[in-house]
């Protein structure tokens, strides 16, 4: 087949952290270049919801008419939150950008494969000057709190600002793009308001549609939104002929199809999308892929606790969504989470905080609980204003443990236990910095009742699934992102990172796909 009888150079199949540096880089090395992105683009101010009360605008579940940015899933191991829109999980994380710690870079699947923490040291720099990260200047009422912990732990020094994409400028201020030299958009000053994680109404978050994926449009880069993609065919047995890319509307009852062709694809979806696809593609039409697809599942051993507070004259929402880290050791940190005022949705769905190793006994715990504190128990599920009033502990651990991910009867996916301890909704060091949270802002701690009731953990951060291997006995990639058995088939999200981070992964994610990028070479005549 010649050049010219394809659409495009590259289809990329997503638009998060990964799938915006391909867009970008293949675009300036001379490709012609489509991103396919199955949620909607969030253009103006009125696309987001002003509070996560308005499901149509907050969730995704697009079988019940809700077409939002924030979707939850639910498996026997991990309950996960994740991000649909165009821009990724970038329109609903919390803009921090960490370097993880040694440990991420010298174990998992890629150990030993490069080293790992001096080669990717440019492409993090990099990473962090496309994604204009800067130390969060302020200190709000939950860093003074974090800031508490860190003392009582006994090391005041274990407190520190994170970096964060945000545009902090002059509150309310928009000015000419400061990152770019005028090639980006303009930027409004940060006015502080908490809402990160509905997605930024104020045009102060650096989301990937105004860096990777603005650059990448203008350098004739076309983004398809609202389109979910179902196939992925190799016009012969490796691919090196090109690949057919078949692809439906993700939010109509009666989707249409389309489909083009490319010389090269880029699975960018996410683990619960690229994974997921490359599943059911291993039994059709891309029967060459490692048999590790779905191997080495991550969940960055995280625990989620909300501390609702008795007091009715504090506000926990003024700041960003993550504004500080506690450094608890070298394998675990604890970060204060807020939303906006009036984001009280996850008030439905909260328990106490309890232990034990089977739900008849936790339900009786949670039962007592309610029984013996019942003020304090109708304080916090009464309280005014949930987002307002809780200051939310996300704690994670860069400890090493894998779930695999298969397909069900109904072609969705489903977990299993591959290595090490499962993941626990009862982490007993998360459990301990949340009481002394609690006695920092008199409140009471409170978790997912998922977690309480069935012991299923949530994490915000799901990894793994499609990661590097020295070979395709044991990886689904590349010390290059490259996929084994298939020519010109990267993947470049979060389903490549082979380690736990114990951090959160989006610049490692940004990193890695920078350094993958690197690698392909200009395109010629």
């Amino acid at each position: 087949m010649s050049r010219q009888e394809f659409d495009y150079d590259y289809v990329i199949i997503g638009s998060g952290f990964g799938g915006s540096v391909a867009a970008l880089r293949l675009s300036e090395k001379g490709y012609k270049v489509l991103v396919i992105e199955k949620g909607k683009w969030f253009r103006q101010p009125e696309d987001f919801p002003k509070t996560n009360w308005n499901l149509r605008k907050w969730l995704w579940m697009p079988g019940l008419g809700l077409q939002g940015l924030f979707k939850l899933s639910f498996f026997r191991h991990v309950a996960v939150l994740s991000g649909v829109a165009v821009g990724g999980g970038s329109v609903v994380y919390a803009n921090t950008l960490p370097v993880p710690k040694s440990a991420f870079f010298n174990s998992g699947h890629w150990q030993g494969l490069r080293d790992w923490e001096q080669e990717l040291k440019p492409y993090y720099a990099l990473a962090k000057t496309m994604l204009g990260a800067t130390q969060h200047p302020y200190m709000s009422r939950s860093d003074k709190a974090m800031l508490q912990l860190a003392e009582q732990l006994g090391d005041k020094n274990a407190f520190e600002k994170t970096e964060v994409a945000v545009y902090f400028g002059k509150v309310g201020e928009t000015v000419s793009d400061p990152y770019f030299e005028g090639k980006g958009p303009d930027r409004t000053g940060c006015n502080l308001c908490g809402g990160c994680m509905l997605g930024c109404r104020y045009n102060a978050k650096n989301t990937l549609d105004k860096n990777y994926l603005h650059l990448a449009q203008g350098l004739g880069c076309t983004i398809l939104a609202e389109r979910e993609v179902y196939d992925v065919r190799p016009l012969n047995a490796d691919g090196s002929a090109g690949y057919e890319v078949k692809f439906k509307q993700s939010l109509a009852y009666f989707p249409k199809k389309g489909s083009v062709r490319a010389r090269g694809v880029v699975f960018a979806g996410g683990v619960l999308g690229t994974v997921n696809l490359l599943l059911k593609l291993k039994k059709s039409s891309l029967p060459n892929l490692s048999d590790a697809i779905g191997s080495g599942i991550r969940t960055n051993s995280e625990s989620l606790i909300g501390v609702t507070t008795y007091d009715r004259n504090v506000s926990f929402s003024e700041g960003i969504a993550i504004g500080s880290i506690v450094h608890i050791d070298e394998n675990r940190h604890v970060e204060p989470v807020k939303y906006s005022e009036g984001s009280g949705f996850w008030r439905i769905l909260m328990a106490p905080m309890v232990q034990g190793d089977t739900m008849i006994g936790r339900f009786f715990k949670m039962m007592k609980d309610l029984v013996l504190r019942p003020i304090d128990n109708f304080r916090v599920f009464f309280v005014d204003d949930w987002s307002k009033r809780t200051h939310i502990l996300l704690y994670m651990e860069s400890i090493d443990s894998t779930l695999r991910f298969t397909k069900n009867l109904f072609g969705g996916l489903k977990s299993r236990m591959e290595e090490g301890a499962a993941p626990t909704a009862f982490n007993p060091v998360a459990q301990s910095v949340a009481h002394k949270i609690e006695a920092i802002v008199n409140g009471k701690a409170m978790v997912l009742s998922t977690e309480t009731l069935l012991g299923i953990p949530t994490t915000a951060h799901i990894l793994g699934g499609a990661c590097m291997g020295r070979d395709a006995a044991s990886g689904v990639i590349d010390s290059e992102n490259r996929v084994f058995n298939y020519q010109n088939m990267l993947i470049c999200d979060g389903s490549a990172i082979s380690a736990n981070p114990g951090v959160n992964p989006s610049l490692s994610i940004t990193a890695i796909a920078e350094r993958a990028l690197r690698m392909v070479p200009e395109k010629t005549v």
